[in-house]
């Protein structure tokens, strides 16, 4: 299969360079790459110039096509009419050498997929279960992990989700894909993250990114996956490998970040959900003021105190503004 990668980037040009030298080492290598930059500076393209990487094309856009989501579809709309798949990386990521030969091979494996993302191996801890059903662990397909706090207090008040990783419950705030294990195995999912992600080339004859999305464009992938889901198949290869790093710069500020968090999130759950019932819309509310006041108990309990604050502030405000001017759906 041939394939084309799209790389969004903004004002990180040594990532990029890092991602892009992984790329070079990829045991099976893209037809064409497409960086596509919404720098407000020429660095990026200095930093391109000065490295030479096979099939890469440089896109630079003007404020009208900045952003995540726009940067995509600028690329989609660039895209080789020869390729197959199409491929996105966030511009802070480092991939292992069979990176692609794990994703695309499983089109091959799994002819009903629509989409396929990859997996991110340095976030998460993982261990084979020790099949005690602890509660301090949460444990799946044979693998265990830590389970994170702000799922320990959900399991209290009975908000944990009904369903596997990477599916929607009917109240959201389900479990993402980093409640996969590395186990190597192919799972069917309805969400994918679109940092590390893949999709049929056709796909993108009937979608596209939605420009409700603006700037960074958090919850963006989910938006997609969910719409997509409804019409095929999904899936997560754990074989996939690479690694992310979080590069804070392009980022927006944790005020800004917090009110995406409930707003965005929000408007993902009415895509899947458009008429959600009573029972699920209180569960999504109090598992949104749950997940905000364990935000903001987090000024007492982590060392940086200010990003705390300002995200569950931004939360707060989010969660009021639904109240006077929820988003759209469309």
């Amino acid at each position: 299969m041939r394939f084309s990668l799209i790389i969004c980037t903004y004002m990180r040009p040594q990532p990029l360079l890092k991602l892009l030298q992984s790329v070079s080492s990829q045991t099976l290598y893209p037809n064409e790459i497409l960086i596509i930059d919404g720098s407000l500076y020429n660095q990026t393209q200095n930093t391109l110039e000065e490295n030479n990487f096979k099939g890469l094309k440089y896109f630079k856009v003007q404020e009208e096509d900045r952003g995540l989501t726009r940067q995509r579809n600028y690329g989609i709309e660039r895209v080789s009419e020869l390729s197959d798949i199409v491929c996105f990386l966030d511009d802070d990521v480092f991939l292992e050498p069979d990176y692609f030969d794990q994703l695309i091979t499983t089109y091959s494996e799994k002819p009903d997929a629509l989409a396929v993302g990859g997996y991110i191996t340095n976030e998460v801890s993982w261990d084979l279960s020790d099949k005690k059903n602890n509660s301090s662990k949460f444990y799946f397909d044979g693998w265990m992990r830590d389970e994170p706090s702000r799922f320990k207090m959900r399991r209290f008040f009975g908000l944990l989700p009904d369903v596997n990783p990477g599916f929607m419950p009917s109240f959201s705030h389900g479990r993402s894909v980093s409640f996969l294990p590395p186990s190597g195995a192919i799972y069917e999912v309805e969400q994918i993250m679109g940092g590390v992600s893949s999709y049929r080339k056709e796909v993108f004859e009937s979608f596209k990114f939605s420009k409700y999305f603006e700037g960074y464009g958090l919850y963006e992938d989910a938006d997609l996956s969910l719409r997509l889901a409804k019409t095929g198949t999904l899936y997560i290869n754990t074989g996939a490998q690479l690694e992310h790093y979080h590069d804070s710069l392009g980022r927006p500020n944790k005020y800004h970040y917090g009110k995406m968090v409930i707003r965005n999130g929000w408007y993902v759950w009415r895509i899947k959900y458009g008429n959600p019932s009573l029972k699920a819309t209180l569960k999504w509310h109090a598992t949104a003021l749950l997940l905000t006041k364990i935000r903001l108990l987090n000024i007492l309990t982590t060392s940086n105190k200010k990003e705390a604050f300002l995200e569950g502030l931004g939360r707060v405000s989010g969660w009021f503004s639904l109240i006077f001017n929820a988003p759209k759906v469309k």
